[in-house]
């Protein structure tokens, strides 16, 4: 067994090209091929070195799956090994098109923090609630609409492998992450 080289990542790692559309069986198999070559147990009679080299292997075999298999997680990878993104960067600017919808959510937070700790009447704290959760459904469904461009663009990525694919790929991403955020804040303070 080898040391893993510093230019190995995740994709070659499980010797699949650089694309965005893997085929989930397929990256399902090779992760259960690799564990069961890699497994520590399977080192339990090799030396110091070798048992080592296979815990370390196997870290990032559990690394490289969880991020592969996951569409967003990937995309987030893609970007920082192509330079475009750096680790835990993420623009947190809220989209043109949905400011007045923010502004309005906000809005809504701010009354029910100010009932909750006022002890407001049960009645104007379910009101506040349900157009809260009324609100959280429509941004559900935003971020449902966003996931689904995020994985229509992956093609654009597969087949030119652009700087532009990544660049629009790129801005899907950061309006992924602000409409999630969104949707947690939400459902924190309603379960508060």
């Amino acid at each position: 067994m080898q040391p893993l080289g510093g230019e190995a990542d995740y994709f070659s790692f499980f010797r699949l090209p650089r694309r965005l559309g893997l085929d989930p069986a397929q990256l399902e198999k090779q992760f259960h091929d690799l564990s069961w070559k890699l497994h520590p147990d399977r080192f339990h009679q090799a030396g110091d070195y070798e048992r080592s080299l296979s815990l370390e292997r196997t870290a990032v075999l559990n690394d490289a799956y969880r991020t592969l298999r996951d569409p967003v997680s990937r995309v987030e990878y893609l970007l920082r090994l192509e330079g475009v993104r750096k680790d835990g960067e993420v623009k947190q600017q809220a989209p043109a098109d949905l400011l007045e919808e923010v502004f309005e959510l906000n809005e809504y937070l701010e009354e029910l923090r100010a009932a909750k700790s006022a002890g407001g009447d049960a009645r104007a704290l379910d009101d506040l609630r349900h157009r809260l959760e009324k609100t959280r459904a429509a941004f559900q469904e935003k971020l449902d609409a966003v996931l689904a461009e995020l994985t229509a663009q992956f093609s654009a990525w597969d087949e030119r492998g652009d700087r532009a694919a990544l660049v629009r790929l790129s801005e899907i991403l950061n309006r992924h992450s602000y409409i999630r955020n969104l949707v947690r804040n939400v459902t924190e303070e309603l379960e508060s």
